[in-house]
């Protein structure tokens, strides 16, 4: 629930609180959303700045930079990582937490293509692949780059603790589990293998982000994007899974409806997200396929639809028991947790 000036005035109007309260305890939560991330304009421009930053130096990296030789691109990275590290200190010094994990996550960002120019510099480079194919295409040589973005990743985000950060660990994570899978197939995974190894990585990162909600005791998300690339890399694994079986397509859907539930039970919206799109896929694969000449199935479909929406009458008048009950069968720890995240 957002709160907002005028349901505070309400709530003093109404004589819960006064109005010296309210307008003392909106000034409040004013300043503490500050540093919070939200879908403000203020933060847009942060996000939409370092993105545009961050992009620069790796989605849209050009051939222009191999102009400068190994040598040139590394001297070039650390001027950029220092730029980047001055402005860090500069927008923590001021409060300004978001820009300050901004301008960290982008020195992060810069670590691939650091080691790549000193892999060059040095003649070790193992053959005529740019930079620019780092985000496009799966290769065993990519590790040295991506263990060495993970190292500098962790040490900066130990030593800052934005959240913003784990983004680029996130995903070099999965983009590590790829690479691995090439070199341990000889350099050409096949399109199956991938799949496979998209959907158990991102297993292992819902694991490993869950770890770290239980773990954290801050207001700060650091499992944020470890989530949001751990969903994305299993459910894109688990979709592209082919499969003949009515039966598997079946156990899809319901492994997409247990991922709405559990988005719900952590209150992760990226689980449900996914999961809303395996269920309507699954669906919509019922409605051109299986019954794609069956008169009584878009009936059968809309009884459904109109179920599902008195479910959800009944759950916003029983939610907050229902919850309680629910919460109360998970183990102390994770009970504590979501208490903290409300």
């Amino acid at each position: 629930m957002k709160i907002t000036k005028q349901a505070l005035e309400n709530a003093a109007e109404a004589q819960i609180i006064s109005h010296q309260q309210a307008t003392a305890l909106y000034a409040y939560l004013t300043s503490q959303a500050q540093h919070s991330p939200a879908f403000t304009f203020t933060h847009v421009l942060y996000y939409v700045g370092g993105l545009i930053a961050i992009g620069a130096m790796t989605l849209f990296m050009n051939l222009g930079w191999e102009a400068f030789g190994g040598a040139g691109i590394v001297f070039i990275s650390v001027l950029y990582a220092m730029a980047g590290l001055t402005l860090t200190h500069y927008f923590s010094n001021k409060g300004l937490t978001i820009p300050a994990g901004i301008c960290a996550t982008f020195v992060v960002c810069l670590t691939p293509l650091a080691i790549y120019g000193f892999q060059l510099w040095l003649g070790v480079w193992p053959d005529d692949t740019e930079y620019r194919s780092y985000h496009r295409y799966i290769k065993w040589h990519w590790l040295y780059m991506e263990l060495g973005t993970l190292a500098v990743g962790t040490v900066l985000a130990w030593k800052y603790k934005y959240p913003f950060m784990l983004m680029p660990i996130a995903v070099t994570l999965w983009y590590m589990t790829m690479d691995i899978a090439a070199m341990l197939s000889g350099g050409d995974s096949t399109w199956e293998l991938r799949k496979l190894v998209s959907m158990y990585t991102g297993l292992l990162m819902i694991g490993l982000a869950c770890w770290i909600d239980l773990r954290t005791r801050s207001n700060a998300d650091f499992a944020f994007w470890i989530y949001i690339f751990g969903v994305i890399a299993f459910w894109c694994g688990l979709s592209f899974q082919y499969s003949e079986s009515e039966l598997s397509k079946f156990i899809y859907f319901c492994i997409n409806v247990l991922m709405i539930g559990f988005g719900v039970l952590l209150g992760r919206r990226v689980f449900v997200i996914f999961g809303a799109l395996g269920s309507c896929g699954y669906l919509g694969y019922l409605a051109s396929d299986v019954f794609k000449n069956s008169w009584l199935f878009p009936i059968v479909l809309t009884a459904i639809g109109l179920g599902v929406i008195s479910l959800g009458v009944l759950w916003q008048k029983h939610e907050t028991r229902i919850t309680q009950w629910a919460r109360a069968k998970l183990p102390t720890l994770i009970q504590e947790r979501l208490k903290q995240r409300g």
